[in-house]
């Protein structure tokens, strides 16, 4: 990367901290902001990136981590059973629905992709990134219960996709790629069995041990949230030295550490507001300057629909389904069903995994999947500030014993919004 290119980076971040207070009533999110800056500046030739260099690889592997983990520590499962019975099912029905649904439309609608590969293209789509819409799961005027539903949802069924998106993705490499189906069948079987066992025991213990030394006053402060970070680097780093998934450990290493040490995650929520967040919006600028302009290539009236699809019937069909006999309005199965966007994980597991395995059909899957993450960023964007406020009012009028008034335990979203209702 060019001292210009770096340049123009820290340009693109003063001037959004600049009317960041005032854009959070205003249609534009960061994500908007930042995708339309790299595609600009790249059709400009102002920023010279590579999708196969190893910073951008470095990039990409360094946020996943942090995003599996500190989104899997916001989540408290014990929390969750006791009272999660919405995002309970979105997770057990809806998301396999999904991945079920999106995968028949891709054989539908994307001539050339196997059963396999589209599977593999609608498992990397079906995971949510409510932070595309964190006007819904901040804003006070839409209910507690509905929008930790959301924030819920999105914490954890990235983790919960990504050994679907490995084994799909080890299988679809096989009859491309040297070996057997068998060995393939062991290496997906290893990195997902090896890769959480590490991430366990990471969480557990090396949970323990930071909220030990917090609690004894011998780590300090900004020393603990480095500490914290350590626990996903090592997860990851130790799963991959013993062949396991270094991203599910992470992910299993956050989960655990958010139900056994709570105690532990606060300055992971702090880091993901500040260094985390600039993580982010990085990979959103590689997002508009590389991956955006090589997608369409592959746009066409199949991929539209697809990526229509895919937002609208593919994501709001399941989540009705799944909440079927919950008691809630009409109304807000919509409000769920449109509120699924497709952002940070997919873009993500498009990067690391479509492209590791060397897949004939990896640009395509990789051109729809960015399509449909480009007109989620922009849908969804616009639409989560103005539906709040207005669903909000809806709901507010509905009695009190309603399903969508249920007490819920609030827990911490991934970037807090800061504009009042």
């Amino acid at each position: 990367m060019t001292a210009a290119s770096l340049v123009l980076l820290a340009l693109a971040l003063l001037a959004w901290a600049a009317v960041s207070k005032k854009a959070e009533r205003s249609p534009v999110t960061p994500p908007m902001f930042f995708v339309a800056v790299g595609f600009a500046a790249g059709e400009l030739g102002l920023l010279e990136l590579d999708l196969g260099g190893a910073v951008i690889h470095g990039l990409a592997e360094m946020t996943l981590v942090l995003v599996l983990f500190t989104d899997a520590s916001r989540i408290d499962l014990v929390c969750l059973r006791r009272e999660g019975s919405l995002p309970t099912r979105l997770l057990t029905l809806g998301l396999p629905l999904t991945i079920v649904a999106g995968a028949a439309a891709a054989l539908a609608l994307l001539p050339g992709l196997g059963m396999t590969e589209a599977l593999l293209l609608a498992a990397i789509l079906a995971p949510t990134d409510a932070a595309l819409g964190q006007a819904v799961v901040s804003n006070p005027l839409v209910p507690v219960r509905i929008r930790q539903t959301l924030n819920v949802e999105s914490g954890l069924n990235d983790g919960i996709v990504l050994p679907i998106v490995l084994v799909l993705a080890s299988f679809a490499g096989a009859t491309e790629q040297a070996g057997t189906a068998g060995y393939w069948l062991r290496f997906a079987a290893l990195a997902v069995t090896l890769g959480p066992l590490v991430g366990f025991a990471v969480g557990r213990l090396g949970g323990r041990l930071v909220d030990r030394g917090t609690r004894s006053g011998w780590i300090s402060p900004p020393f603990q949230r480095l500490a914290s970070l350590g626990l996903a680097l090592l997860a990851f780093a130790a799963a991959e030295s013993v062949g396991g998934n270094g991203f599910l450990a992470a992910f299993v290493a956050g989960l655990t550490l958010g139900t056994t040490v709570r105690g532990a995650c606060q300055p992971l929520y702090e880091f993901a507001e500040a260094e985390g967040q600039l993580l982010t919006l990085l990979v959103f600028v590689v997002f508009g300057a590389e991956m955006v302009p090589a997608a369409l290539a592959h746009l066409g009236a199949g991929v539209v629909v697809y990526a229509l699809a895919s937002l609208t019937l593919i994501r709001m069909l399941p989540v009705a389904l799944s909440l079927l006999g919950s008691g809630l309005h009409t109304a807000s199965l919509g409000f769920l069903g449109w509120f699924g966007p497709r952002g940070l994980a997919s873009i993500l597991f498009a990067l690391l995994v479509v492209e590791e395995e060397r897949l004939a059909t990896g640009p395509f899957i990789e051109g729809v999947v960015v399509i449909t993450v480009l007109a989620s960023t922009f849908l969804h964007g616009l639409t989560a500030y103005p539906l709040a406020r207005r669903y909000g009012a809806f709901t507010d009028a509905l009695h009190a014993a309603r399903a969508e008034h249920a007490e819920a335990q609030e827990m911490p979203v991934r970037v807090r919004h800061a504009a009042s209702p």
